[in-house]
C-alpha cells in the first residue's frame, strides 16, 4: 500500500480545492494551494478554511513541512503565511513566479522596492526539481500558459495540476490573464497528458460543477482527460483548441478576487507592509485589466 494519504478541502466561496498530503511512514505533511478567507465588502479576512487544515494536522499528530502554491492565484487570497505562522513549513512556488511580479508591479505601481525574483517564497521550484514529503518524492514540472508560473507537482499516482486543467466535463483554464497564453497551455496539457501514465490521477485547484453535474468534483485522470475533456481530448489540435480558449477567454469577466488576489499573492500571501497608522491597504487600479 502506499504511504501516501490525501485529504481535499473545498471552499465553495471561491471554488478552490486545497490538498494536505500526508506521508504515513513519517507523519510529514504538504498543503497545496490553502485559502485565506476574505470579505471583499468589507476588506476583513478571516481564517476558517485555513483552520479546517490546520485542525486536521494538529488532531492527526502530522509534521508541516511544506506550503506549496501552484501558481499566484487570481481567484483567492493564500492561507500560506498563517498555516506557516501557525505549523511552520517552506512556502514554495514556480520559479517564473518573478516574471508574474513584474508584470503586476507595474499594474499595480508596487513600490519600486518591490522585488521582481520570487525572493518573497522560501523555495522556488525550476522544472524538474525534485523534492521529499517524509518519504514521498515530489516532482515539478513547469506547465506554463494559465500564468508563464504554472508548476504541477507529480507525486507518483498523483498530481496536482492547480489551474491547468479542470473536470473532463468543465474543460481548461483561461490563458487571458497577463503573460498567459493560449498556444503555451496546449503544449503544457499535452505534456501532462502523455508523460504521465494513463492511469495517474489528477486533483485540479477548482470546480464549478459543470452544466448537467449536480455535485462538486476535482479528481480525474489522465486517460479520461485525454478520452473526454471538452477542450482539449486527444483529438482537438493545437490551432483549434487556441482559437476556441481566445475567443471563450474574450467573453469572460475577470475573476471577483484577482485585484486583492494578486496584490497578496505575488508577496507569497503577506499584505502590503502597513503604513503609519498600521493599516495595509490594497491598490485598486482603474481600466487596467
Amino acid at each position: 500500500m502506499s504511504s501516501k494519504e490525501i485529504n481535499a478541502f473545498f471552499d465553495e466561496q471561491t471554488n478552490t480545492v486545497s490538498y494536505l498530503v500526508r506521508d504515513r511512514d513519517t507523519n510529514c505533511c504538504a498543503v497545496i494551494d490553502p485559502v485565506l478567507d476574505f470579505d471583499a465588502k468589507s476588506g476583513r479576512t478571516s481564517t476558517s478554511s485555513a483552520d479546517q487544515i490546520i485542525s486536521h494536522i494538529e488532531s492527526h499528530g502530522l509534521h508541516l513541512t511544506w506550503i506549496l502554491e501552484t501558481h499566484a492565484h487570481a481567484d483567492h487570497l493564500s492561507g500560506a503565511p498563517y498555516l506557516q505562522q501557525t505549523l511552520g513549513g517552506k512556502i514554495a512556488i514556480g520559479a517564473h513566479v518573478g516574471d508574474v511580479q513584474a508584470v503586476f508591479k507595474k499594474v499595480f505601481h508596487l513600490e519600486p522596492s518591490f522585488p521582481t525574483d520570487g525572493s518573497q517564497f522560501d523555495c522556488l521550484f525550476n522544472d524538474g526539481d525534485v523534492f521529499k514529503i517524509g518519504n514521498i518524492e515530489a516532482r515539478v514540472m513547469h506547465t506554463p500558459g494559465h500564468t508563464p508560473a504554472c508548476i504541477t507537482y507529480v507525486m507518483g499516482d498523483a498530481a496536482f495540476v492547480g489551474d491547468t486543467l479542470f473536470m473532463p466535463d468543465y474543460g481548461t483554464a483561461r490563458c487571458d490573464f497577463p503573460g498567459g497564453n493560449a498556444r503555451v497551455l496546449y503544449q503544457s496539457i499535452k505534456r501532462v497528458l502523455t508523460e504521465l501514465p494513463l492511469e495517474t490521477r489528477l486533483f485540479t485547484c477548482h470546480d464549478y460543477k459543470a452544466e448537467g453535474r449536480d455535485v462538486f468534483a476535482w479528481e480525474t485522470t489522465v486517460a479520461d482527460q485525454r478520452a473526454k475533456n471538452k477542450h482539449v481530448n486527444d483529438q482537438v489540435k493545437e490551432d483549434e483548441f487556441v482559437a476556441m480558449r481566445e475567443t471563450r477567454d474574450a467573453q469572460l469577466a475577470m475573476p471577483a478576487l484577482i485585484l486583492p488576489s494578486i496584490q497578496v499573492n505575488i508577496r507569497a500571501g503577506h499584505f502590503p507592509v502597513p503604513e503609519e497608522n498600521g493599516v495595509s491597504y490594497l491598490k485598486l487600479p482603474l481600466n487596467a485589466l
